[in-house]
């Protein structure tokens, strides 16, 4: 559905001041005893509880998540909440984040649900093959997921390293997200009224924590700023671009917080 004049028929197919510390260092991936493999893949969906064709997507969504070489998160957008029921998870960054990668794409393709992989691609967040198919296709492209990022959690604070830039020319905006594992919604209005949907990694707070310049650089962070009802992981990704201009990623990283 192309947001902005929402078509129907379509569905189906810095931050707040912070503290944080900046010093210069090697390494990064959220180091957390279970990270073996580097993660080849960045999935964004987004998805709203008043659309009734996401409920699909949000289970594969959380499927897919369980592969260690994927992180996959869920950015619930509110433009559909004129249909009868108001997404509890919806915010409006988010919304403006899908707007943003479309308008980098220069296609308008703006519906739920939608999966944006690697910052590059878009695959309908309902069928697994069209996703796999992005997955494989931005993987390919120079600089995609290249970067390694080390993360570590201790005494309260999250530690975030990247090491210099594999190609000597790479540099993007460094984030971190905290997301909720598993949220449980009771819809009782609109596409999906009566259903209980569970929603997997659900953003809840966003914080810019640097720039990289393709330089080695350590960042450490307060726990607390990420904090919020439900939280109990976070993402860390590098991106080419900026928030206006969100571009390709290039590392990644998961880790509990719990």
């Amino acid at each position: 559905m192309q947001e902005g004049l929402p078509q129907l028929k379509e569905r189906t197919g810095s931050v707040s001041p912070m503290s944080v510390a900046v010093a210069a260092g090697v390494g990064l991936l959220f180091a957390t005893p279970s990270a073996a493999a580097e993660p080849r893949a960045v999935l964004e969906l987004f998805t709203a509880q008043g659309c009734s064709s996401c409920p699909e997507a949000d289970k594969l969504i959380g499927e897919i998540a369980k592969d260690p070489t994927v992180i996959a998160i869920s950015l619930p957008i509110d433009y559909w909440d004129y249909l009868g029921w108001k997404d509890t998870l919806a915010d409006p960054k988010f919304t403006a984040r899908q707007k943003a990668y479309s308008k980098v794409r220069g296609d308008r393709q703006i519906y739920t649900p939608q999966v944006v992989v690697n910052g590059q691609l878009h695959a309908l967040g309902n069928d697994r093959a069209s996703i796999d198919r992005a997955i494989s296709e931005s993987s390919g492209k120079s600089g995609v997921m290249s970067v390694p990022v080390k993360v570590s959690v201790a005494k309260g604070q999250i530690k975030v390293s990247v090491p210099e830039s594999p190609s000597g020319d790479s540099a993007g905006e460094v984030w971190i997200c905290s997301v909720a594992e598993q949220v449980p919604v009771a819809i009782g209005r609109g596409e999906n009224r009566g259903k209980e949907i569970t929603y997997h990694n659900v953003v809840r707070n966003w914080l810019k924590v640097g720039d990289w310049t393709g330089k080695p650089a350590t960042w450490t962070v307060p726990i607390e700023n990420l904090n919020s009802q439900g939280v109990d992981g976070a993402v860390v990704y590098i991106q080419e671009g900026s928030r206006e201009r969100p571009g390709a990623m290039l590392g990644a990283a998961y880790s509990a917080l719990r």
